[in-house]
């Protein structure tokens, strides 16, 4: 038997949102990922190898608090989801002690990001078929939040209106970094209140140095890997470019709110292909894609010790234990 607190966390007013048919703006937060490039220091921290989005690495709250606590003047907890893995429900717990009414979607394997994208929008479809979603990772750094929630909100209200669309939003470089996703914008597609949106020409993941220094030029964005999209799109791009593991998750729509719902998760994930959303659905649903430039803020993934100790020297950020790795040194 599975323990139905282990799989999907019911929370009182998913039975309500799914009532509600108004097309509502939700989020969706992606915590699954194990940070393993970060563990020595995580280690150094925390004494143990929890994921990075569970730790306090800029201030007092981890980054995934930080991640909901960004999102509170736009969406209300009860309209995040939080796509986690089983293994990490005991982080959560402590990570949320202030956002007890996030909506927790435990995935019982790793499956990639296009089954933790997909398995949330099609969990968000059977309660709000009309809603909007930002999708978003739990791990980065963003200073100007007020900034970055004006943008967001300003190409949500404009993906509401154009449900044919996914929107990237690209952040302006600094440096040619290799550690990074491009984003090479080709021509003018629309216009919203944040500014134009611009077709997406090309991916370029991770490129070596002189790549990376060829598109730093030329003007290219890193991929935030934040999008927005009406949920039915990110469901339909699924079916189109990934047949075997919509099929899979679309039978869970049966199961909503039901006993039977934790156990229908973990059957979908049993035989479920593993897929990168990016290479396989973005990648091939270029005619819906667009980027939207941010404004000029500080935007950072904190992948690895080493940009991370730079980037909050850089920004004169101190924490607890970056005073105490310097003392150790």
């Amino acid at each position: 038997m599975i323990d139905q607190d282990t799989v999907s966390r019911k929370r009182p007013l998913a039975v309500e949102t799914r009532q509600s048919r108004g097309g509502s703006l939700w989020a969706m937060v992606l915590a699954g990922g194990e940070g393993v490039r970060l563990r020595s220091l995580v280690r150094r921290i925390c004494g143990d190898e929890r994921p990075k989005q569970y730790v306090a690495l800029v201030e007092a709250r981890s980054l995934l608090q930080q991640t909901i606590d960004r999102l509170t003047p736009l969406i209300p907890a009860e309209r995040t989801v939080l796509v986690t893995m089983r293994s990490h429900l005991a982080y959560v717990d402590h990570a949320l002690a202030d956002s007890r009414r996030v909506q927790v979607l435990a995935q019982p394997q790793d499956r990639g990001t296009a089954a933790a994208i997909l398995l949330g929008a099609q969990w968000i479809l059977a309660r709000d078929p009309r809603a909007t979603v930002i999708v978003l990772p739990s791990d980065h750094l963003i200073v100007e939040e007020a900034v970055f929630i004006d943008h967001v909100t300003a190409v949500a209200r404009f993906v509401q209106r154009h449900r044919e669309w996914i929107v990237l939003l690209g952040a302006q470089p600094t440096e040619p970094e290799t550690e990074y996703g491009w984003i090479e914008a080709g021509p003018r597609a629309a216009w919203t209140k944040a500014g134009p949106l611009y077709r997406v020409v090309q991916f370029w993941e991770k490129p070596a140095k002189d790549v990376a220094s060829t598109l730093f030029v030329q003007g290219c964005l890193w991929n935030t890997f934040v999008l927005l999209a009406g949920v039915q799109t990110l469901v339909a791009a699924g079916r189109r470019c990934l047949p075997e593991l919509h099929d899979r998750l679309s039978r869970l729509s049966a199961f909503v709110d039901t006993e039977h719902e934790a156990w229908a998760i973990s059957q979908a994930y049993v035989l479920a292909p593993r897929a990168n959303f990016s290479q396989s659905v973005l990648q091939r649903c270029p005619e819906a894609l667009a980027v939207s430039q941010l404004p000029a803020l500080t935007w950072c993934d904190l992948g690895s010790p080493d940009r991370v100790v730079k980037t909050l020297r850089r920004l004169g950020i101190s924490p607890p234990w970056l005073s105490a790795l310097a003392r150790s040194a």
